[in-house]
């Protein structure tokens, strides 16, 4: 269980096609003492189990001095972005969520419906503005005012119009997540609000 509120920016620093998908090496700043080998860590939003963890020669990546390794089997390379990860990639990362800890964001549990498409972008001095389409069939989960989860971001959806919605990002976000780099084209991992899917859900039932 995760919150979408990313705590690194991690860096692809190795890729590896495996027989059951791809593994890859995360630079990060997480200290790898304190990650267990089976601990579940979001990276952009896809949950994934770390197998190894170490560290890196010093200087050898501005992601961070240490680095942890996940493999990605081939049902995540076909719903996420996953396939599209190559070294040099950047990735919002959050570790798992412990009991006490602060939510700031919404409960979010790193299991990626499909991926929406940005098709517009405007930035502004204080805000840049999203238009992203989503799976016809995950739209209606969408809520104006709720929340999303967005390549492991907890974020405010503005509006809606049919399988389209919008967001607006502050300049906090934008510094310290991936989304600086997001452009007009982009695959966006997504995640509905799961309490959104539980009321749909409800709400299709009709007592026997």
């Amino acid at each position: 269980m995760f919150t979408g509120i990313v705590s690194d920016v991690g860096e692809i620093i190795k890729l590896d096609k495996i027989p059951a998908g791809q593994r890859v090496r995360i630079a990060t700043r997480y200290d790898p003492k304190t990650i267990e080998l089976g601990a579940s860590i979001a990276c952009s939003g896809v949950c994934h189990t770390v197998i190894e963890t170490g560290s890196l020669e010093a200087g050898s990546s501005e992601a961070g001095s240490n680095y942890f390794d996940v493999e990605s089997g081939s049902e995540t390379l076909a719903i996420t972005n996953a396939g599209d990860w190559a070294t040099g990639k950047k990735l919002n990362l959050e570790r798992s969520l412990s009991m006490g800890d602060e939510l700031g964001g919404h409960l979010v549990l790193g299991h990626v419906d499909g991926l929406a498409e940005i098709i517009e972008r405007e930035d502004h001095p204080d805000s840049v503005f999203f238009k992203l389409r989503a799976p016809e069939q995950y739209a209606r989960f969408i809520a104006q005012k709720g929340s999303i989860g967005l390549d492991g971001c907890s974020l405010t959806v503005n509006d809606v119009d049919g399988d389209d919605f919008t967001i607006f990002l502050i300049p906090h976000t934008l510094a310290h997540t991936t989304w600086n780099e997001r452009k007009v084209g982009d695959k966006i991992n997504l995640e509905v609000d799961m309490m959104a899917r539980y009321v749909a859900r409800l709400n299709e039932y009709t007592p026997s």
